[in-house]
């Protein structure tokens, strides 16, 4: 068939454009987005319809890639090229071009950006561009679930006072992470911000790690004394993860530190002062310790002025494939290779409840990475997830043709309220009345309502 015979209506030229794997942004002169392919996903873990008629400088703001290339295209009004990084951690050589109307005035920007990860030979291409250091994205936490938005949201309002706070969860969850962004959000930004894992030091070598020591406070002690981590952490954020297994004599001391500022060091008999947040986490009921003697109450209460639950990934599967491409554009760095990942693949990870957390999953895309051929499928999960994966595609698998136009009447409902957000305007999407808009809405979409 010749080129001259193909019928290209706009769905069908949408559809090839979505099968790309670079991707195509088209912005208008006030810089909204007009149209994006499905590549946007997992460069930046958001659907189309999350970026549709937003304006580029919101989602720059947003953290989700820097720098921007707007609005020099609309001063220069020329091509220009730099080099991207987006929120989920890909690196992006990116390309816009302006088109201009008669009155030489920009109408249209169209940006394409391929990842620099999938050129094999880049040093030549690299050199014709600027060379000078970009700037790196701010610290953010990748998240498009509602429960972890709203921890998110708590922890930018805590950050700014001084308190200390206490961080619940299950292993794996991410407390450190929010740790440290509770840390880049607080007026301590600038100063040092430390993690000592309480579990993972030994009992006995633990009080002179944290609070030092003086010169021959012990056998075989540096005859010059030791400054403690917590002394090195003057001005800025120390994070103490897994407070649950602090030894016991040295709570009332951490307690010291917390409640008046100060502490004296193994052999001291003066003391020091030290200005220091102190940031907690456990994935222990604390609260259980106290009553059974093996954690202080007074230390528990001085620990608990706020507290903040990280919800498990089971609860926020939303976040599963922006993690996801997030720890695969980590590992396909490190081990200098380009591996991608199958749609199937995808959606299989979306269905495992991850009873090791944020954790597990960057463990299990590193194992891939390194053992997997070129595009990651099904057949490379290991059996765990790929057994469970099976069993969840069985049990909705629609069983009848009624079944199957019911799964998409909901799915094609949902979609268009969550780009409309009105019944009056689901209705106009969907060609038909506003009173059948509604009692779709409702039936379909009262999830989306409570959000």
């Amino acid at each position: 068939m010749s080129m001259s015979n193909l019928d290209f209506d706009l769905d069908t030229l949408v559809k090839i454009l979505d099968y790309s794997s670079d991707e195509i942004f088209v912005l208008d002169k006030n810089m909204k987005i007009i149209y994006v392919n499905d590549a946007c996903k997992k460069h930046y873990g958001l659907d189309k319809e999350d970026v549709l008629g937003k304006k580029s400088v919101e989602l720059v703001e947003n953290g989700y890639w820097t720098p921007s290339i707007f609005p020099e295209i609309f001063n220069k009004k020329e091509p220009f090229v730099v080099k991207q990084k987006t929120i989920l951690g890909a690196e992006l050589l990116t390309s816009a071009v302006p088109i201009l109307n008669e009155e030489n005035e920009v109408e249209l920007v169209v940006t394409t950006a391929r990842e620099m990860q999938s050129y094999k030979i880049i040093k030549a291409r690299e050199e014709s561009l600027d060379t000078a250091e970009q700037p790196e994205s701010p610290f953010a936490i990748i998240t498009n679930n509602e429960k972890m938005k709203n921890v998110l949201k708590f922890s930018q309002k805590v950050a700014l006072a001084n308190s200390t706070i206490l961080i619940l969860g299950e292993s794996g969850t991410g407390k450190s992470v929010l740790a440290q962004y509770i840390h880049e959000n607080s007026k301590r930004k600038n100063g040092p911000f430390l993690t000592i894992n309480c579990a993972a030091i030994p009992a006995e070598l633990m009080e002179s790690e944290l609070f030092g020591y003086t010169a021959g406070a012990f056998t075989n002690a540096s005859k010059s004394g030791k400054k403690g981590l917590i002394e090195s952490v003057e001005g800025g954020t120390l994070f103490l993860d897994e407070i649950g297994d602090m030894p016991l004599p040295l709570q009332a001391k951490m307690l010291q530190v917390i409640q008046d500022k100060k502490f004296i060091p193994i052999g001291g008999n003066k003391e020091k002062k030290v200005n220091v947040r102190i940031i907690a986490a456990t994935n222990k009921n604390l609260a259980d310790m106290v009553a059974n003697k093996t954690f202080r109450e007074d230390l528990y209460y001085r620990l608990n002025v706020v507290d903040i639950h990280m919800p498990p990934l089971r609860e926020r599967p939303d976040d599963i494939v922006p993690l996801t491409y997030n720890f695969l554009y980590k590992f396909n760095r490190m081990y200098e290779v380009n591996k991608l990942i199958s749609e199937e693949c995808l959606e299989w990870l979306t269905y495992f409840s991850w009873s090791g957390n944020v954790r597990q999953l960057e463990n299990l895309i590193e194992k891939l990475v390194i053992t997997s051929e070129d595009v990651i499928g099904i057949e490379d999960l290991p059996e765990g997830i790929y057994t469970h994966g099976k069993r969840q595609i069985e049990q909705t698998t629609p069983s009848s043709l009624n079944e199957a136009v019911e799964q998409a009447k909901r799915e094609t409902v949902r979609v268009s309220y969550k780009l409309n957000q009105s019944s009056r305007k689901v209705a106009a999407d969907l060609q038909i009345s506003q009173t059948q808009a509604a009692k779709l809405i409702r039936e379909y979409c009262q999830d989306l309502q409570e959000n």
